[in-house]
This record gives C-alpha cells, structure tokens and sequence, in this order.
C-alpha cells in the first residue's frame, strides 16, 4: 500500500491537477476568501512536496493533504478578523438612505461553482460559509472536518493534534453556534426546475429595462439585499425595489447580465453602460432562489471578481441579453 501512495506522489503535476479543486473549496470554506483560498492551496502543495519523501503512508494521500491544508488554513487565520456578509453585523435599514461603503472590512466572497470539487453543494452556499466565520478557527475547522468530509473524531483529532474528547466539544460548540445562526439543513436543488429557469429569464429582462414592478414581482415579499462593501442591507421586495430604482446609476437598457454560478446557487455578472457606450462590470450577484421567486441577493463590487469567475472585461456597445438568453455560463476561471 506505500508503494501505491508513495508512486502517487511521484507525479506531483498530477497530484496538484487531482485535488486542487476540492481542496480549494475547503479552504475557502475556512477562510471565507475566494483569493485567500488560491494562495492556502499553493502553500499546501508546496509543504506536501517537501514532505513528500517522508510520507510514510499511514492514511490515504487524500487524507494526508487535508491534514496539511487544515493546518495551514488554521495558521493564515491566527489574529484575522472574521469575514462577514453586511446583514452579520446589524438590523436592516428601515429606509434607502446614503450608502456607507466599509473598505477595511474583510468582506466574505462568492467562489465560481467551475473552480470546486464538492460531495454536497450545500457545504459551499454563502449562507453555510457565512455561518463558519461566525465559528473560532478551530471550532471552524472541527465542524468542517466531522460534517462535511465526515471524518471520525478520531480522525480529526489526529488532524489537529488534539484528543478526541476536545473534538467532540468543539463540535458540540460549534453545532450550538450555527443553529444560533440560524442556519437551517434544507438542501440546495442540484439543477433548476423550469420555472426556475424562466425566472431567471424574466429577472435578467427585468434589469435591462430596469422595471421596478417586475422586480418586485420576482422577489418574495420579505426578500433581503446585501451589497458589500456596502455595510448596509434591506428587507423587503417593495425597499428593494426603492435601493435599485434611486441609488443604481443606470437606465433602461444599461445593465445587461451574463449568468455564471457562484456557491451552488445561480449568480449574474451585472454590467454597466460607459459614457462611450459600451458596458464594463459593476457588480456580481449570487441569488438565494424560494420556489419560483428570489428571497435574497448578495450583490459584490468588487470588480476583480468578474475575472475570478471567469466573465467578460468588457461587453460591446451592441450587446442585447433578450437575444443571448441566461442559459450559458461565463468561462470556467
């Protein structure tokens, strides 16, 4: 059995090529941070190379790099502050007032669908990352590596070099936290229905002409809205619909959509019209779907995302999404 997994991890190109998705994914899953999680994956694999020679083949070289992963996450997030989503750190706002942008705040990010390997795609959705930074490292990666990978107790605390009593308690915490959160067990559709997908449809059409009374018919009547760095977030189709008709700067048809899928859930890249005509990235929405309605909308502006998920720099001055659908999805990053 060594002679196998020591052979494995002769061909370190395949190796990296094999895991690289699904170890990303738990690593984001620790850090809340698409970019952060780029780097936690490179710092693996270089710590696994070089201990590669003394791999003694105890466990499966799977296990052996989630080991290494794990540790290495818990390093990068000593002394960090928790990466949170604006409605974790209030009430909504009762009315569209000026918009407060936090820059300093370590926002928590979406990841692209196409760059992750997971089991379950509820272990990746925003609300089920945005509970674990809630958690203490430790408690953090506990939870991940008994709930998600379903490791035994034993397991991880061979992982995290502690007993199996404390790992238990710390999943007991950690259980405790997350239902504080509110977090419930529903699962996340594997493919949308087609109501769904006529939704999504209607919901692209609805910001390119910039229909508020569509709008509102699309959202579940206690729909929320977050839009980080904006500290601010909103409950309410009719609030909603106020947010994107006095404080989005475009018109009717200046904000065409290009569909991709962020954390298990459809997401849209949302453009805006330039001066010059043609259309440059405002902001990436990931959509929370109830039936065949939206009840809630995490909106980023952080532009760099668009290259993240892989979506366009730029689209043309002609550029019509009644005429491209919302079916396709943005590039694999």
């Amino acid at each position: 059995m060594t002679t196998d997994l020591t052979t494995e991890l002769d061909d370190f190109d395949a190796l990296t090529a094999r895991y690289r998705r699904e170890l990303l994914a738990h690593c984001y899953r620790m850090s809340g941070s698409t970019h952060e999680a780029e780097d936690l994956v490179q710092e693996t694999f270089l710590r696994a190379w070089k201990a590669s020679r003394s791999f003694e083949g105890r466990s499966s070289v799977r296990t052996w790099l989630y080991r290494i992963a794990t540790n290495v996450c818990l390093t990068n997030l000593e002394n960090k502050p928790k990466r949170p989503l604006p409605s974790a750190l209030g009430t909504p706002d009762a009315t569209v007032g000026e918009l407060d942008a936090d820059p300093e705040v370590p926002w928590l990010e979406p990841v692209p669908d196409a760059a992750v390997v997971v089991a379950e795609r509820d272990s990746i959705r925003l609300a089920f990352v945005a509970a674990l930074q809630h958690l203490p490292a430790r408690q953090r990666a506990v939870l991940i590596l008994r709930d998600v990978l379903r490791w035994s107790a034993k397991e991880t605390a061979a992982a995290l070099e502690t007993s199996v009593a404390a790992v238990n308690s710390a999943l007991q915490r950690a259980h405790a936290q997350m239902h504080q959160q509110g977090l419930t067990d529903e699962t996340v559709a594997e493919d949308l229905n087609p109501a769904q997908q006529r939704l999504l449809d209607r919901y692209v059409d609805a910001f390119w002409r910039k229909d508020l009374t569509e709008i509102v018919d699309l959202l579940t009547t206690e729909a929320s809205w977050e839009m980080p760095p904006f500290t601010g977030w909103y409950v309410g189709a009719d609030v909603i619909a106020e947010l994107i008709g006095t404080k989005c700067p475009g018109g009717g048809y200046d904000m065409p959509m290009v569909r991709t899928d962020a954390n298990g859930a459809p997401a849209f890249g949302l453009y805006m019209r330039t001066p010059a005509g043609h259309f440059e990235p405002f902001h990436l929405q990931v959509l929370d779907l109830d039936g065949d309605r939206v009840r809630h909308v995490s909106a980023f502006f952080d532009t760099r995302l668009f290259a993240t998920f892989g979506l366009p720099p730029r689209l043309p001055a002609d550029h019509d999404p009644s005429t491209s659908g919302t079916a396709g999805t943005a590039g694999t990053p």
